[in-house]
């Protein structure tokens, strides 16, 4: 049982799921106590919030795992989170509809006045003419930051026929032309809009982004929506902007202290504030509980997490997702095969797979590899930390032919070999080749590679000391060794073989050498 400590509100449908896999929850809202509670824990949970400093890593040194209920983790350090073995995890897709809808809300709110005209009436002022707006039918809008939400906001826009221009250096122009988006440069996309939104993650290269430089080549109309992360809009800048009319107006969900309830912004009518609503909807709450809590599971269990954030491998796809459990399983057999600490481990892949980015599987090799010889846990995110430890290099290599298999994933190191593959409609998995010896065996938890004398009796002799021990076999193969006269038997046992037992075997006649492998 693994003990989560959660420090924000998060739906209790996903904390739920949590204690029903069996896990303690505690919940813990208090964050002066941070560093006190998150000791002992094994995962931390939280929002926006809470900061996860190199301070509260150390304190939570037995921490497995950080998960953000949400998208953005600028409240966390992820380097050192990384550099201790830490994952962390988001929600990247939980909130996207929620803050586009809220973009567009505060678009409409700024257009109309809508606040502003409420504030007013239910003030006792009829003020009808003062609150004049504008319509967003043909209006440019420029969207700066081009991903999921991003592009969410303006197919929405598209249909207040805005005319739609966008800012992003990561998305080509053909990607753009197929989302009937024009592609230019900010200082462009900020000349020509009515209206400019913000869909940037918090950088070092995005902070300030939108100051009073950039806002200078602004149009008089220009209305600036911020729905990302404080910061990114320097505030002061943006203040003075609208007070001096170089631009008309702005509206912010998100702010660089928050909580807050003090800014330049809050002083001038024509910006519309609300405090970080988001991805305050019912619907976003939930999807961000469930994922962060499926996520979180996944990440206690040592299994591949999709949205873990520091994992140094694009995520797996689906023709690749199948192949982690076989690379990992035979990352742990090598490790069993060589006995010892090689100075490279060679993961190859050959076939339909290498035509992918095949970095998580190299990672899922050198988890199972290093997860076999370590008494603490594995994971995608210290496995490479290990093997920089312990002076083993990772290398990878591929071939998109493979003359016996469709896809092929061999380990090479300190002079051996093992390969594997999936056959069948079920995508099993299969060892197919131990130091050039071939086979054809369902890898096992308990396995031995016995080398002997290709003679007739030796296979009997085998079979009669596990059977003396009470030990069956549940799968046995031979390879023929590439010296004459010698032979390779593969054994999948149902147990685990005894060192007396494993002595025996090695001292019977014909026998050249045992090995055991865990898998």
């Amino acid at each position: 049982m693994s003990r989560i400590l959660v420090t924000e509100e998060i739906a209790e449908g996903g904390l739920d799921r949590l204690r029903a896999a069996g896990h303690e929850v505690v919940v813990e809202l208090d964050l002066t106590r941070l560093l006190e509670v998150v000791k002992g824990a094994h995962a931390l949970i939280i929002r926006s919030a809470t900061q996860v400093t190199a301070e509260v890593l150390e304190a939570g040194s037995e921490l497995v795992v950080v998960g953000r209920a949400g998208i953005g983790l600028d409240n966390v350090d992820v380097p050192e989170a990384t550099r201790r073995g830490v994952m962390v995890v988001n929600a990247p897709q939980s909130n996207i509809i929620s803050a586009a809808e809220h973009t567009m809300a505060l678009l409409l709110a700024q257009a109309r006045n809508v606040p502003q005209a409420h504030a007013a009436l239910v003030a006792g002022r009829w003020e009808r003419s003062r609150w004049e707006g504008v319509e967003l039918a043909d209006k440019t809008l420029a969207v700066i930051g081009l991903g999921r939400i991003g592009k969410l906001v303006a197919d929405r826009a598209k249909a207040f026929q805005m005319r739609i221009v966008a800012y992003d250096p990561f998305v080509s122009a053909e990607r753009a032309r197929q989302m009937g988006v024009d592609l230019v440069s900010l200082e462009q996309a900020v000349a020509e809009a009515d209206f400019l939104t913000v869909h940037l993650p918090k950088t070092k290269e995005t902070t300030g982004l939108i100051n009073r430089d950039l806002l200078l080549k602004a149009k008089p109309s220009l209305r600036v929506i911020n729905v990302a992360r404080g910061g990114i809009v320097h505030e002061q800048d943006l203040a003075d902007c609208v007070r001096e009319g170089i631009i008309a107006g702005a509206a912010l969900d998100v702010f660089v202290t928050e909580p807050t309830t003090s800014s330049p912004l809050f002083e001038l009518d024509s910006i519309v504030v609300t405090p970080h609503l988001g991805a305050s909807t019912r619907e976003a709450q939930d999807k961000a509980g469930d994922t962060i809590a499926d996520m979180v599971q996944l990440a206690l269990a040592g299994d591949f997490v999709p949205f873990a954030v520091n994992v140094d491998a694009a995520e797996a796809n689906e023709t690749l997702r199948p192949f982690l459990p076989l690379a990992e399983r035979l990352g742990r057999l090598f490790s069993s095969l060589v006995g010892s600490l090689p100075e490279a481990l060679e993961v190859s892949f050959d076939g339909e797979i290498a035509g992918y980015d095949t970095r998580i599987l190299g990672l899922a090799a050198l988890k199972g590899f290093f997860g076999s010889i370590s008494d603490d846990q594995v994971t995608y995110v210290n496995a490479p930390q290990l093997a920089k430890e312990k002076g083993v290099e990772l290398r990878e290599s591929k071939s998109a032919s493979s003359p016996d298999f469709v896809n092929l994933i061999s380990i090479k190191g300190a002079g051996h070999t093992l390969s594997g593959t999936l056959t069948g409609r079920r995508s099993e998995q299969r060892i197919v080749a131990i130091d050039e010896h071939r086979f054809d065996v369902p890898p096992a938890e308990h396995m031995l590679v016995v080398k002997n004398d290709d003679r007739p009796g030796v296979i009997g002799t085998v079979g009669t000391v596990l059977g003396t021990a009470g030990i069956n076999i549940a799968d046995m193969d031979v390879g023929q060794a590439s010296i004459p006269g010698t032979a390779v038997m593969l054994i999948a046992t149902t147990a685990i073989v005894s060192d007396s037992v494993l002595f025996e075997l090695r001292g019977a006649p014909g026998i050249i050498s045992v090995v055991q492998l865990a898998g």
